[in-house]
């Protein structure tokens, strides 16, 4: 499932979760982590669950929960809270190593068939560099034991690895990142893509600034993300925008389309007087694709 808006929800906020269920979010992301102060966990977790269960048809709208990381000791109370919901997904924040994404994959494994849900039904967006660590080992995606259908996407979170390692911007003056973030997020689509899941663009953390998130989604788009975190209900509508193509995105393609059908056993052709080859027909194609899955929104 490739979903372009991931909106985070805190998970003890019935307001906040009506207003975001009213949204064209592709996908809802629950939170039982930052956004919940620890004395107010079961509530949400309860909150949660029962939101789960009374949204059980989820064709334009999945609903994930991000659960706390591994190294908190509240994971297993939370996915033992949420599973008998059946959510679609579950974002697993601080990962330190794909040993982790395992282990987590294992838990998963054993509630859905407590639950009598489908083997690995359940799926996973890591949030991959939220440690130096995780950071240097992103390639073990590439290979991941838990590699699709579990895995699904792959997402970066700069604020704590800001934290981990001391930094005191992560945004240089001309407004792009500093190395350090810039190394991470590109290697976090780099191994996205090389373990064929969803790169999925980190949040715009000022939602109040539409030029930064504009900007941030042109980046996006040009990078290779296919989607991309917010983290409030303003910022759903331009991030479903830019990430599905424009007309003339779709009309180039379906011109490289038919013009590789009209002569099947050419290896590159040209159109408007540029040449086009096959990584051009494959980009084409993802379009389509693209087009095709979000057109009923």
């Amino acid at each position: 499932m490739i979903a372009r808006s991931w909106l985070f929800v805190p998970g003890d906020s019935e307001r906040k979760q009506v207003k975001a269920l009213a949204s064209p979010a592709d996908a809802l992301i629950l939170d039982l982590e930052d956004s919940v102060a620890p004395p107010r966990r079961d509530l949400a977790r309860g909150q949660i669950a029962a939101l789960l269960r009374a949204h059980p048809q989820r064709t334009t709208q999945r609903l994930w929960v991000r659960v706390n990381s591994l190294g908190s000791g509240a994971l297993l109370e939370d996915l033992a809270a949420v599973m008998g919901g059946a959510p679609d997904g579950v974002v697993l924040p601080k990962a330190a190593s794909l040993d982790e994404v395992t282990e987590v994959h294992h838990y998963l494994a054993a509630l859905e068939q407590r639950e009598g849900l489908a083997s690995q039904q359940t799926r996973l967006l890591v949030i991959a560099t939220e440690t130096p660590r995780a950071v240097l080992r992103l390639e073990s995606f590439a290979t991941a034991a838990v590699g699709p259908p579990r895995l699904a996407a792959l997402t970066w979170g700069a604020e704590d690895l800001s934290a981990a390692i001391g930094a005191r911007e992560k945004v240089a003056a001309s407004g792009a990142l500093t190395t350090t973030f810039e190394l991470a997020r590109s290697l976090c689509l780099l191994a996205a893509a090389a373990a064929g899941v969803q790169p999925v663009d980190g949040i715009c953390p000022n939602f109040a600034d539409r030029a930064a998130l504009a900007r941030e989604l042109a980046e996006a788009r040009r990078d290779g993300f296919t989607g991309k975190l917010a983290i409030h209900p303003d910022q759903v509508e331009p991030i479903n925008a830019a990430f599905t193509p424009s007309e003339s995105e779709v009309a180039l393609a379906r011109r490289i389309v038919a013009a590789f059908a009209a002569e099947p056993h050419i290896g590159v052709t040209s159109i408007d007087g540029k040449m086009i080859d096959r990584p051009h027909l494959v980009q084409a194609e993802r379009v389509l694709a693209t087009l095709e899955r979000f057109a009923h929104k």
